[in-house]
């Protein structure tokens, strides 16, 4: 009634030939090859950005990565985060799959143009490094009351 949990479908045997040809039309390197799961090429360390009057916030997502080895720059409006994810490699074990980041990474992110370059903030917590960068005053809204 049910079958073997070890047969696979025919549904099953169509998207594992998909998967196959894609692989062998766009290479082993892209993101299709480690499965469905797998994050294209640069989108490692994740990364969410937040606007609100006060400025930019940008979290970064860097669990087990060293946060005082990470390069945070910012010139012309443009965020530059440079870093690594060191991992340590089993000798003695065979990988079926790796789906885990390692190895250097950079993310660019354009700001807007109101933002000062000179009030910039960077904490570390629970493996997010949040990023703070501050609107200048000038560019900032202010109430203006009638008289």
């Amino acid at each position: 009634m049910f079958g073997s949990i070890y047969s696979e479908s025919p549904l099953w045997s169509q998207l594992r030939r998909l998967e196959q040809e894609l692989d062998e039309a766009f290479g082993a390197g892209t993101a299709w090859s480690g499965g469905i799961r797998s994050l294209p090429p640069g989108t490692f360390p994740a990364i969410n950005v937040g606007s609100t009057e006060e400025g930019v916030t940008v979290y970064l997502f860097a669990p087990g990565i060293d946060a005082k080895k990470l390069d945070i720059s910012i010139q012309q409006n443009v965020l530059s985060i440079n870093g690594a994810r060191e991992e340590p490699a089993e000798e003695q074990g065979t990988y079926y799959r790796r789906e885990r980041f390692a190895g250097e990474f950079r993310r660019v992110i354009s700001l807007p143009d109101d933002v000062d370059p000179d009030k910039v903030e960077a904490s570390y917590r629970d493996g997010i490094v949040q990023i703070r960068v501050s609107r200048r005053e000038s560019t900032k809204p202010r109430q203006i009351t009638v008289q």
